[in-house]
């Protein structure tokens, strides 16, 4: 029986003669931190101290002993290694590797001494390589389109230039005698209510002559198949299989596969998987608005509630199997039911996947290819290919998994950043994402569809970006335009859109210690990096809010806000339309260190007040007011999977709390579908001192107001910068398990931050609205010594302009 032992311990990392503990899975910079040979680069602006770290050579040494094992064959393998290194047994060269996303395996048989990995520095690897292929353009001026590594390693517009070097995934020894399993691909299918795993299995042998057998179990049946040469196929069946549904669709009904290699009657490997059994789709049909783009899983349309996933920690060795549970637990709790691994990262540990299999979240896996035209000549054609097929095969046992996307943004970089000319007829990417990764897809996982980028229209005969067709990305709001402009089209799929804003205070305050915060402040201008990011702030915000002069608090919050409400006018937007529009995909969910950003979730874990308006805007039912064809509707959106019959209370209402007029309208949404009903024209409110609520009931009989937990909707016909707020008047008061606040005038986006209470605490609601008179209780967990008087100074909400 093949027999597996990890070598994660006895490593050194070499550096400037000295001999520094190294830990393995990890990365050169988390050696020497923990060292003490370099300071923490999260913090303050150490990052630049630092950089000189991405521009040296490494060294790591083992030892590898000499055992006899009783196998015929001893081999070394490496699940990862970042990315440009040469490995030697005892001085022999057993190989060199310039790939981050794949695996290595050696034979050792017979072999031990002293093991080292060399890795040469990523930047001398991209410059060589770049001398070969020539110039290539890209968004950033570092040349991480030239190798096969992690693409943010080398900074973004939300992340730090961090040049990682290192053993970042596990290695170990495998012993294994007559035949191993090299390779399964299970395809997963439903036919006629019957699951179906087809396991197309590759060895490799020590003894062409042995006979092999192979049985497979699933869901308590065994089927046996045969060993033709190398290859060999299982097909079982199990007759009314518990289907695998997206979470809010059903449950996620997990089978375990397990593949047994035998000879003789005797075990020599097995291969073991969970998987379920689903089908997905793509429709990407034409219609009389364009080229539609919908998900569809076990025959059921889906609007993708979605984020974008960037890697959680810019050294992902670090992210445990706990702490991707704990983030996408998050994105779960939200609403989200989509996750897309985003093209400038990696592909994700097995952790990510099994997370999203069991929490039922789809994902949607980029190629890593990122915002940059990337050569497709020798030595990066060949690599591409290799690491595609090998993680298109090793993820696809995930039922979770619902798309392969070519690239982020580069069809798209091509026709509208300028390259077509500057690249003047030289190899850009178009290869890879038009034929090399549709055919390896297609060759190895025809269950799932591909997409060649996001953004694409499906065809060079219209724009790339044309939001009538395919996917599309809305970087004109944030970058030039306020995000009023959402409402102004209705793309088919929002693949990426979103707005900054700073982290929470108690991250800001552990990532820039000492430092007397504002916007323009050192460390904070250090932990922007997006180009001219704290410009496109302070403009989105006075379109809307009065400047908060000299008050960093005040801004911190109102930009906290403005982020909330620019996200919720897309959401609402695109959900009223849908089946037109038939997903968003929020950037992003989460941050790789501390840092102003797109992230709903902070760079220390901490939940921005988006986050929370996310629980509202992805639930299966959502309240909205939209302004169209010159009045004002409400429309029901209904996600869930029976009928929403909604009175809707409407009330016209002044900032002063008196109720100028009310009244009821239905709105009856099916199961999965919008109802849009007219607000009549006496209840539209006129000018800056009213506004018009909307609250959801079930019956005529219930109250529907927002503290007593039901659905809420606000129009305001003005920016809040023209609106004369009341001076706000409220009553705090602690209760068990938080704070109850109640509003003696309107008190609008209330927020707790509870970190100022503590910088473990957790509010358990974001910003809300109070009518005068109502009342609302906040949750607050990791608040040890609650205080009335504390939690009242860490109460913001709108306040008069002054």
């Amino acid at each position: 029986m093949l027999e597996a032992s990890p070598l994660h311990d006895g490593w050194i990392l070499r550096h400037e003669g000295a001999a520094l503990p190294a830990v393995v899975p990890g990365c050169v910079h988390t050696d020497l931190l923990a060292a003490g040979a370099i300071p923490d680069p999260f913090l303050g602006r150490n990052e630049g101290e630092v950089a000189w770290v991405g521009r040296r050579e490494w060294t790591y040494e083992s030892e590898l002993p000499a055992v006899a094992s009783g196998h015929e064959q001893t081999d070394l393998v490496f699940d990862g290694l970042d990315t440009a290194a040469e490995i030697r047994l005892d001085g022999r060269l057993l190989g060199r590797v310039r790939n981050m996303h794949r695996s290595y395996r050696y034979d050792v048989t017979g072999l031990s001494g002293a093991l080292t990995v060399r890795f040469v520095s990523a930047y001398a690897e991209a410059e060589a390589v770049r001398g070969r292929t020539g110039e290539r353009p890209a968004a950033y001026a570092e040349p991480y389109q030239y190798l096969r590594k992690m693409a943010c390693s080398f900074g973004w517009d939300w992340g730090p230039t961090l040049v990682t070097a290192g053993i970042w995934r596990p290695v170990r020894l495998e012993r294994w005698s007559t035949a191993r399993i090299a390779r399964v691909r299970p395809l997963v299918t439903v036919e006629r209510g019957t699951g179906v795993v087809e396991l197309h299995v590759e060895v490799e042998r020590t003894r062409v002559e042995a006979e092999l057998a192979l049985e497979a179990r699933v869901g308590g049946l065994r089927v046996r198949g045969v060993v033709s040469g190398t290859r060999g196929t299982v097909r079982v069946e199990v007759p009314g299989a518990a289907l695998w549904w997206p979470r809010g669709y059903g449950e996620q009904a997990l089978y375990d596969v397990e593949l047994t290699l035998s000879h003789g009657g005797a075990p020599l490997d097995v291969w073991q998987r969970r998987i379920g059994f689903r089908s997905v789709g793509l429709d990407t049909s034409a219609d009389e608005r364009g080229t539609g783009f919908t998900l569809v899983v076990n025959g059921e349309r889906l609007f993708a509630r979605g984020v974008n996933w960037i890697p959680d920690d810019v050294f992902p060795s670090r992210v445990t199997r706990e702490r991707y549970r704990r983030r996408l637990r998050q994105a779960a709790d939200a609403g989200v039911d989509l996750v897309r691994v985003w093209g400038g990262g990696i592909y994700e540990s097995e952790d990510f996947y099994i997370a999203c299999d069991e929490l039922g979240l789809l994902v949607w896996q980029d190629f890593p290819f990122a915002c940059a035209a990337y050569p497709e000549e020798q030595p990066l054609r060949g690599e591409v290919e290799a690491e595609a097929r090998e993680n298109v095969v090793r993820l696809m046992p995930h039922p979770s998994l619902v798309l392969w996307n070519g690239n982020n943004e580069n069809l798209w970089g091509f026709r509208d950043w300028g390259w077509e000319e500057r690249l003047g007829g030289d190899s850009w990417g178009e290869g890879y994402y038009l034929g090399v990764l549709p055919r390896v897809v297609a060759e190895l996982d025809p269950t799932r569809p591909y997409t060649a980028g996001s953004p694409w229209s499906g065809s060079w005969e219209r724009h790339p970006n044309d939001p009538a067709h395919g996917t599309h990305h809305s970087w004109e709001v944030w970058n030039r335009e306020d995000y009023a402009v959402y409402r102004g089209e209705v793309p088919r799929f929002v693949a990426e859109f979103g707005w900054q804003a700073p982290p929470a205070y108690a991250t800001l305050r552990r990532a820039l210690p000492g430092e007397e915060l504002s916007p323009d402040s050192p460390g904070m201008l250090h932990h922007q990096k997006a180009q001219d990011g704290n410009g496109k702030l302070e403009r989105g915000l006075v379109r809307h809010f009065a400047r908060p002069a000299g008050d960093f608090d005040r801004w911190h919050y109102l930009t906290q806000v403005n982020q909330a409400r620019a996200v919720a006018a897309g959401i609402e937007h695109w959900r009223s339309h849908w089946p037109v529009c038939a997903g968003t995909v929020l950037w992003q969910l989460n941050d790789c260190w501390p840092v102003t950003s797109w992230a709903a979730i902070d760079g220390d874990g901490r939940e921005k007040p988006l986050y929370h308006e996310l629980r509202r805007l992805y639930a299966d039912r959502l309240l909205t007011l939209q302004a169209r064809d010159g009045g004002l509707v409400v429309a029901a959106v209904n996600q869930g999977a029976g009928e929403w019959t909604a009175a809707v209370r409407l009330r016209r209402v002044s900032v002063a709390g008196e109720v100028i007029g009310e009244g009821v309208v239905e709105a009856a949404a099916r199961a999965r579908a919008v109802a849009v009903a007219r607000v009549p024209a006496e209840l539209t409110p006129r000018g800056a001192r009213e506004f018009l609520v909307a609250d959801a009931r079930e019956s005529p009989r219930s109250s529907g107001a927002e503290s007593g937990g039901g659905l809420r909707a606000l129009y305001f016909p003005v920016p809040d910068r023209d609106v004369p707020y009341p001076e706000p008047e409220f009553e705090v008061e602690l209760v068990p398990g938080g704070v109850a606040v109640t509003a003696r005038t309107l008190v609008r986006d209330l927020l707790l931050q509870a970190d100022r209470l503590a910088p473990d605490a957790r509010a358990g609601r974001g910003l809300v609205t109070l009518l005068p008179g109502e009342r609302v209780t906040i949750g607050v967990e990791g608040w040890e010594t609650p205080d009335a008087a504390a939690a009242r100074a860490a109460l913001y909400c709108q306040e008069p302009a002054r």
